[in-house]
């Protein structure tokens, strides 16, 4: 993995840094209250090497259109509490309002700027690092500040301003959590004990296609195998009739990524036959209920939740006998007890597992942690895609 510059070799007291974080964190939109502020708390070691720093904290929540996407107030208040330190907020990004605050910043005080996916050119803008850093969020807050330190590891493969834009602009540095994570997942990924299998699941399918490309090609594993909407993906390319509603599902999930993923997906298929591994049966959501069906019985109209109890086996057969085991992503609908096993399974199989396991995405480090496995874990990641 390629040596990158920490905080152990940079001195930036007295200095105005922009830090970018990943503290987008599972909330109740209701309430508008904080579920898990795990990802909060994660990002503390890296301000408090930064205290004799001027420094400016760059986030998002969520995404626009989604429920919990909301402003970064409620997150500079819980830091600020967490930290025992005032956190000042400013309801802007990178116009007068922020430059202005980052401005009469002293050393020593933080200040976190709104959601960056408030930005349309955070959200929209493409190309490579020299065109990100060519926009205003980049340009602008470029220009008041002295080093751009990312501590954003779950979000570190996102092409977007805020992440990569400031590598043509200013001395970048990885942050604490970076460094461990990378630390880590090097561990696992540059000489990998075989056979090494990653699980891909979630809802994240985009991504997922993404990394399984990467594996792959990269000959990082052995064999993937596919659960949630990972498989449902696959299984419909590879011609199973889902059913209506969960080809509506996963269109509605990747829209504007839905041809370039098929795209992707075929293409393994087609490369590596034998290496991606598919359920063989799945559960349904009968009205509430669970009912596993094989593939030859579908379609019917009804959401897959899970996986089907003969392939949570297979799995889990795979996974103990597994010398490097990476996982990212739950493999159904786990928030509902009936739907729940192939995730719970699978994450148990890890924990009895001889082998090397390393666990990526946010909702499975969640329940990693609920069901006291994280010491017989190899690594639980802070990170999905990123991962």
């Amino acid at each position: 993995m390629a040596k990158v510059l920490n905080l152990d070799e940079v001195d930036l007291d007295g200095r105005t840094v922009l830090v970018r974080v990943d503290i987008n964190s599972p909330m109740d939109p209701e309430r508008n209250v904080f579920l898990d502020d795990t990802r909060i708390r994660l990002i503390i070691p890296t301000l408090n090497r930064l205290s004799k720093s001027k420094v400016v904290i760059l986030a998002h929540q969520s995404r626009p259109g989604k429920k919990d996407f909301t402003s970064t107030i409620g997150h500079s208040r819980e830091l600020g509490r967490l930290l025992g330190r005032n956190v000042k907020w400013v309801d802007d990004i990178y116009g007068k309002k922020a430059l202005t605050a980052i401005e009469s910043l002293e050393n020593g005080e933080l200040l976190m700027l709104n959601n960056v996916r408030m930005d349309e050119e955070e959200n929209n803008a493409k190309g490579d690092f020299v065109a990100l850093s060519e926009t205003r969020m980049v340009q602008n807050l470029s220009l008041v500040a002295d080093a751009f330190v990312n501590d954003a590891f779950a979000c570190a493969h996102r092409n977007t301003p805020s992440i990569v834009g400031f590598t043509n602009a200013l001395p970048c540095i990885a942050g604490e959590l970076m460094n461990h994570e990378l630390s880590k997942l090097g561990q696992a990924l540059e000489n990998p004990k075989r056979p090494c299998i990653a699980v891909l699941g979630g809802i994240k399918v985009d991504d997922s296609v993404i990394v399984a490309d990467n594996m792959l090609r990269g000959d990082i594993c052995d064999h993937i195998w596919v659960t949630g909407g990972v498989a449902n993906l696959f299984l419909y390319l590879s011609g199973i009739d889902l059913g209506e509603v969960n080809i509506t599902f996963l269109k509605n999930e990747l829209k504007d990524n839905w041809d370039s993923t098929i795209a992707t997906a075929s293409k393994l298929l087609v490369d590596f036959p034998e290496c991606i591994i598919m359920p063989s049966d799945v559960a349904l959501n009968l009205e509430g209920s669970r009912a596993d069906y094989s593939l030859e019985q579908l379609p019917i109209e009804a959401p897959i939740f899970d996986l089907g109890i003969t392939s949570i086996r297979a799995l889990s057969k795979a996974i103990k006998s597994a010398g490097t085991i990476i996982l990212n992503g739950p493999a159904g609908v786990f928030e509902m007890s009936d739907f729940a096993l192939g995730t719970v399974e699978m994450l148990n199989a890890c924990a009895e597992s001889e082998g090397y396991a390393v666990m990526g995405g946010g909702h499975t480090a969640t329940l990693v942690n609920q069901r006291g496995l994280i010491d017989k874990m190899g690594h639980v990641s802070t990170g999905g895609g990123a991962s």
